[in-house]
C-alpha cells in the first residue's frame, strides 16, 4: 500500500472516530432528558412528591441545556473546543451521580439543572466541531449523522431506562449516565483534537465572544430558521413527556409495549436520515425543510382530527407519531445546517444559539400536556399541533427557504 493510501485510510478512520464520539455527545443528553421518563411513578413515591414536581425535573434539565448552549458556544470560539469538552463530560458524570445519590427532589431539581449545562457542552461544541472542519454538502452529511442521533436518542432513552428499570430502581439510570460520562471523556481525550486552532480564535474576551451573537440575531433567514427547528424541537418534547401517559394510561400499554413504541417510532427518524444523507447536496436544503415541515403539519393535523372525531385507535395515533417522527428527521439536519452556514462567521456562537432555541422552546412546551391536569392523547396532540404550526409560521414568514440563503456549495472541507 503506498504511503498516500495509507494517509488517506488514517484520516478516513480518524474521521468515523470522531464522528462516532460527536455521536455519543450528542447522544448523552438526550438520554439524560428521557431516560428517566419511564420511572417518574417510582420517582413521585420515592420522594414523597407529586408528578408536576417530577416533570419540573425534565425542564430544569432542558433549562440547563439551553443556557449552557447559549454560553459554552461562543465560549468555545474563543477558548477552543478539545478542553471544553473534556470538562464538559467529567463535570456531567458527577452531576449524573449526584441525581443518583440525591435525598430529595429539591436536590434532584438544582443536580438535574446543573447536569443538563454540563451536557450542553457535548452537543453545542460537537456541532462547531463539524463546522470547523467541514462545509458545504459533506457539513451537511455529517451534522444529518448528528441530528439522526440526537433525534433518535430521545425516543430510544425511554426504551433503556425501562430496561434498567426492570433490573433496579430509578436511581440505576443515573448511575448509568454517570458511566457513559466516563467513557465519553476518554473517548474526547483519545479521539478528539482540537479543532480550531488558536489563529482562528476570537479575541477579546469571553464578554466581547458573548457580543457575537449580536449580529446572528439581525439576520432574518437564521432567526427564523432557529425557530422553525425550536419550535419542532418543542412538538417532539411535548410528544416525550405527553406519551408515557398517553399510551400506559390511555391505551393499557405495558412498560415493555411502550418501549416497543417509541423504538418502531425511531425508524422513522432514522429513516429521514438516511433520507436526507442521500439528498444532500443533489436537492436544496429549503426544499428538504420544506418538506419536514409539511409532513409534522400533516400528521399532528390528521392526529388532532382523528382524537377530536372519536376516531383515535391505537394503531391510527401510533401511524400519525410515527409521521412526525420523520418529518423531524428532516427539519433538524437542515435547518441545523442552514444556521451553521448562516453564521459562519461564529460558528460556536450560532451552534449556542440553535441549542439555546431548541431546548428554551423544549421546556417551555415539556410540560404543555399535563397543564389542565391530566395528559390525554388530545392535549398531547393539541400541544403538538400548536407548535408544529409555529414552526410553520417561522417558515414562511422568516426562513423563506425559497430564497436560497445559508445553500452551501459543493462539498469541500475546512480543515479537516
Amino acid at each position: 500500500m503506498s504511503e498516500r493510501a495509507t494517509d488517506s485510510a488514517s484520516l478516513a478512520t480518524g474521521t468515523v472516530r470522531l464522528v462516532i464520539v460527536l455521536g455519543g455527545l450528542s447522544a448523552i443528553s438526550p438520554f439524560a432528558t428521557d431516560m428517566y421518563a419511564p420511572g417518574f411513578p417510582e420517582i413521585v413515591t420515592s420522594f414523597g412528591t407529586s408528578g408536576t414536581a417530577v416533570q419540573l425535573s425534565l425542564t430544569a434539565c432542558l433549562i440547563g441545556l439551553a443556557v449552557g448552549q447559549v454560553v459554552l458556544g461562543p465560549v468555545s470560539d474563543a477558548l477552543g473546543r478539545r478542553r471544553l469538552l473534556l470538562a464538559g463530560s467529567g463535570a456531567f458524570a458527577g452531576l449524573s451521580l449526584a441525581c443518583a445519590l440525591a435525598p430529595s427532589i429539591a436536590v434532584f431539581e438544582v443536580a438535574r439543572l446543573l447536569q443538563g449545562v454540563a451536557g450542553s457542552a457535548g452537543l453545542v461544541i460537537g456541532r462547531a466541531v463539524i463546522s470547523d472542519r467541514y462545509t458545504g454538502a459533506r457539513a451537511a452529511r455529517q451534522l444529518s449523522t448528528l441530528s439522526v442521533i440526537g433525534m433518535t436518542a430521545p425516543v430510544l432513552a425511554p426504551v433503556a431506562g425501562g430496561l434498567l428499570l426492570g433490573v433496579g430502581s430509578w436511581r440505576l439510570v443515573f448511575v448509568a449516565l454517570a458511566g457513559a460520562g466516563l467513557l465519553l471523556v476518554a473517548a474526547v481525550w483519545a479521539w478528539v483534537p482540537e479543532s480550531l486552532p488558536v489563529e482562528r480564535r476570537r479575541r477579546g474576551g469571553v464578554r466581547t465572544v458573548l457580543a457575537a451573537m449580536g449580529p446572528l440575531v439581525r439576520r432574518r433567514a437564521l432567526v427564523g430558521n432557529l425557530l422553525v427547528v425550536g419550535c419542532a424541537l418543542g412538538a417532539l418534547f411535548a410528544y416525550i413527556t405527553g406519551s408515557p401517559f398517553v399510551f400506559q394510561d390511555g391505551y393499557g400499554l405495558s412498560p415493555t409495549a411502550y418501549g416497543l413504541v417509541f423504538a418502531t417510532n425511531a425508524v422513522g427518524t432514522v429513516l429521514a436520515g438516511v433520507v436526507f444523507g442521500a439528498l444532500a447536496g443533489r436537492v436544496r436544503l429549503g426544499t428538504l425543510l420544506l418538506g419536514g415541515v409539511a409532513a409534522t403539519v400533516v400528521c399532528a393535523l390528521t392526529l388532532v382530527v382523528l382524537l377530536g372525531t372519536g376516531g383515535g385507535a391505537f394503531g391510527a395515533t401510533w401511524a400519525c407519531l410515527f409521521g412526525l417522527t420523520f418529518g423531524f428527521g428532516l427539519v433538524l439536519p437542515a435547518s441545523t445546517t442552514l444556521v451553521l452556514a448562516l453564521g459562519s462567521d461564529a460558528p460556536g456562537a450560532a451552534s449556542g444559539m440553535l441549542g439555546g432555541a431548541q431546548f428554551v422552546l423544549g421546556a417551555a412546551a415539556a410540560p404543555l400536556p399535563g397543564a389542565l391536569g391530566r395528559t390525554t392523547a388530545l392535549s398531547m396532540a393539541c400541544v403538538v399541533l400548536a407548535c408544529v404550526l409555529l414552526s410553520a409560521l417561522a417558515l414562511v414568514a422568516l426562513a423563506r427557504p425559497w430564497r436560497d440563503e445559508g445553500e452551501g456549495e459543493g462539498d469541500g472541507t475546512g480543515q479537516g
